[in-house]
This record gives structure tokens, sequence and C-alpha cells, in this order.
């Protein structure tokens, strides 16, 4: 009676039951949420179809939400901005214990996932626990843990189960010392030493949360800049800065051999053996669809188990969407819940059925942060749109020389004709949410009186973008004023 009951919380109605829905949703990250709230907020029945025991996905679970609190208690437990602020450097290594730094994460990780709960019950979404798999595509098999299966009919479905991380296979990762993006939480002590293979976003918000504790930390990128896809001008300045915190690069460079022994022994493509405590591979993510049955229903998927979708979020089956990571780049929490919601538009032809917004900003969470929205300086040489590129540094605004960030900067890319605003990349304190002020005036189409008419709050570093703003114009009257001398 007892199980039987545990089964029925878990969503079971008897065996063979089967429940038609409008919508099902697999999966209750970003995209599963928002998704499933959209299509009930239009009155559609909605059911949500979760694996793990917790709600939210990577991104409240081992993702998002759990690195970014861990990079706030390192910031914290060290007195990274304390050292700064009031001149002194006090060794705050001795004091970090484990449970220390996972304490705040464990707390948001809660608050996170009852916030979903009640999120889904307001909206009357039924939850079911247990593995997905497709029998056809309007049936679904839900199967729990030690429970009998129940099928679930729709008339669409959405696929939001996000991605793992990618375990290359010259990496053994069944020794306890080699850590993966997602069991890097499940430290039990903090090494002394971490070599980072990878330099991607979360191999460099890994590597800067550990430096600030006091590890030695060395960071292995197969590429000759870190972060991909970010203007090379940030990337190289938070290089700088991350190297003057103490973590050591080894660029455009690989790892040829990793022996795992009582002395862990790794040997790089340019000749080098590190002898790390621990070792994080942070090699790019895989789209969690394997156990789902695509095949059964005509779903394509990339290599990396990525689901292949059209603009409309729709796959080869008209009636099945997809949202999120498990469509691969960008594979941000924001752009997810976006992208579900308008996939939701789609499938039911809903109003406001409008297209995925062409600006999305990214952000990173370093120590210093960085984040952007637009074109960079490469993409615009590359794509030959004149431009002209204006600059502000933290250092020269008072709110920047009160916190004690004076290495922050903001770079304003103006169209060199039309005035308008086309990029803005942004490295300091505060800079994930600095950049909304770029974004929305990229999305309003302003030029660059916007900023110069602007009165901002004093002191504050939103006060950059007038700077940069007037930095930008004075290189563009220089430009002309050039040319009507050598026409």
């Amino acid at each position: 009676m007892a199980a039987n009951e545990d089964c029925q919380k878990l969503g079971w109605k008897g065996i063979g039951v089967t429940e038609h829905f409008d919508l099902v949703v697999i999966g209750s990250g970003p995209a599963g949420e928002k998704g499933a709230a959209a299509a009930a907020f239009f009155g559609k029945k909605v059911a949500l179809v979760e694996k793990d025991n917790f709600l939210g996905g990577a991104a409240a679970n081992t993702g998002t939400l759990p690195s970014k609190t861990l990079r706030e208690s390192a910031l914290y437990l060290s007195g990274f901005h304390q050292r700064k602020l009031f001149g002194f450097n006090v060794d705050f290594k001795k004091k970090v214990r484990i449970s220390d730094f996972m304490a705040h994460e464990h707390f948001v990780k809660d608050q996170e996932r009852q916030r979903i709960r009640e999120n889904l019950n307001r909206h009357h979404i039924q939850v079911f626990r247990g593995l997905a798999n497709f029998i056809d595509d309007k049936t679904l098999c839900v199967r729990p843990d030690r429970c009998p299966e129940v099928y679930l009919t729709a008339d669409r479905f959405l696929i939001a189960t996000g991605s793992y991380p990618f375990r290359p296979k010259n990496f053994p990762f069944y020794d306890p010392r080699i850590f993966d993006s997602d069991t890097i939480l499940s430290l039990d002590e903090i090494p002394s030493d971490l070599v980072v293979v990878g330099g991607g976003v979360i191999g460099c918000e890994y590597a800067c949360m550990f430096a600030a504790l006091g590890v030695k930390v060395q960071v292995i990128e197969k590429h000759d800049m870190i972060v991909s896809g970010m203007d090379r001008e940030i990337s190289h300045t938070l290089q700088t800065r991350m190297g003057a915190a103490g973590v050591e690069f080894y660029m455009n460079d690989s790892v040829q051999r990793l022996e795992p022994g009582n002395l862990m022994e790794l040997e790089l493509e340019s000749g080098p053996v590190l002898q790390p405590k621990a070792v994080l591979v942070s090699s790019g993510r895989s789209g969690q669809t394997a156990a789902l049955g695509l095949d059964k229903i005509g779903v394509e998927t990339t290599p990396r188990g990525h689901i292949v979708a059209n603009e409309h979020f729709q796959t080869k089956a008209p009636n099945i969407y997809a949202a999120g990571d498990v469509i691969g780049n960008p594979a941000l929490a924001s752009t997810a819940m976006e992208q579900a919601r308008l996939a939701v538009y789609h499938a039911f032809s809903l109003a406001p059925n409008r297209d995925l917004p062409t600006l999305l900003p990214s952000g990173l969470y370093t120590i210093p942060e960085c984040s952007m929205a637009g074109m960079t300086e490469e993409q615009l040489e590359e794509k030959k749109i004149p431009f002209v590129a204006g600059k502000a540094s933290f250092a020269s605004n008072a709110r920047g020389q009160i916190i004690g960030d004076t290495d922050g900067m903001v770079k304003l890319l103006y169209h060199e004709e039309t005035n308008k605003l086309l990029g803005v990349h942004i490295i300091g304190e505060g800079a994930t949410e600095l950049v909304h002020i770029g974004l929305t005036a990229m999305m309003l189409g302003a030029d660059n009186d916007l900023f110069i008419n602007t009165c901002f709050n004093y002191p504050t570093l939103s006060e950059v973008y007038k700077y940069a703003t007037f930095d930008a114009k004075s290189k563009l009257a220089t430009r002309k004023k050039r040319k009507m001398e050598n026409p």
C-alpha cells in the first residue's frame, strides 16, 4: 500500500492508465518551466515530466545558480574585494572549510526548487516523475523509479531536457580527483591546486572562483584566446586580470597524457608535465537526448546529441518542439526561457506569436565579470562595417574608485556613418547588469545622442556609457577632420 501511495505522488494513476494533455513538457529547467507556464497561461492542459528528484534542471541544481552562488561565496570568504578596498592582505584560505563554501549554495538551490514548484502549482501544471521515452509522436511513456510506467498522450510536446558535460575519452573520470562541471560541486575539500582543461565560459568561471580562494590554478586552452566568441580585447583583458590573480595559462596547448597514480601526472602537448591535486575538464556539453527514443519519431540530432530545430524551435516531427540547451548554442538560461515561450506560441498559434530577439546578452561570471551584447570589433571588421569604438574606464569613474574596481571598462561600438550603437562590451564589477543599458539602446535603434542627453545618477558605474560615447564622438570628429584635410 505504501509503495502505491509513493507511486501516486509521482503521478502514477494505475497500470496502463493513459492521460491526454494539450502539451507535455519534458524537463523542468528554465525552458521547461517557462514553456509549460506559457501554455498553461493561455488555458492549455499541461503536464511536465522530470526524471530527477528535484525540479529545476542543471540551471538550479548543477549549473547556472550553483556556480554563480559559489562565486559569491568565494568572493566573500576570501575577502577578495576587501583586500583592495582597505589595503590589507589576509590569508582567508586557512579559515575556509568546504562546508562554509557550499552552505549558501545549498540554500539558494532549495529556494529555487521551491519557487519552481510554486510556479507550476500556480499554473495547475501536473508534474510526473520518471524517465521519458517516446512510443510514437503522440505518446510518451514515463517510467518512475520502482513504479509502473504511465502513458501520456498529447497534441504537442516540448523537449527541454537540457545538456550534460561532455567527457573526452582520454580522461579517466573514474578517478575521484578528476571532475566535470557537474561533479566539481561534490568536492569534499578545497584542493591546494587545480588544473582546468578548457578556457571557455565554465572553465574560466571556476578558475576565477578557486583562484580567489587561494588555490593554485592552471588553465589549458587549445586556442589562442580564452572564451572564444567574446570581443578579443575584453578576452585579453580578462586573461591579464586572471593572471594577476595567480591563474597560469597554457595557450594553444592540450593534454597529451594523464596518468592518475598516487601522484597525478598530466603531460601537455608542448612538453610540460603538471602534477595537480585535482583536474576540472570543461570540454563543452552534450544534449540530454539518448533515452528519449527520438529515432522512433523522426527527430534529428547532432553527433553531440543536440536536437535539430527550425527558427520556430520545431523539430522534424511537426508536433514536437525543443528549446534550451538541448538544441545547443547559445545555451544560456535567459535564451532558453524565451525559446520555450516562442515555441509554445508557435505550437498553438497563440498571441503574441513573435520571433526570438536577434540581440541577446551574454554574461561571464568570472572575476571580474564580463558581458556583451551585439557585435564585436572582429565581426564588424569581417563584415566591413565602418565603426568607431568609444571606451571609458572604471578608474575614471567615481563609483569605480569607491568600490575599488579601477581595472573595469566599457567599450561601445557605433556605426561610423549612422551613429547607431552596434555593440556593447564590458568587463568589471556589475558588468552583467550594466550591459542591459546598452542592450535596450540597441533594441530601440538609438544613436550616440541617447547617452549624451541622458542624466545618470552620480556616483554610479552607469556613467561610463556617457563618457564612452564622448570618446567615440571625439574619435569620429578626428577621423572626419583628417578626411577633410586629406581627401
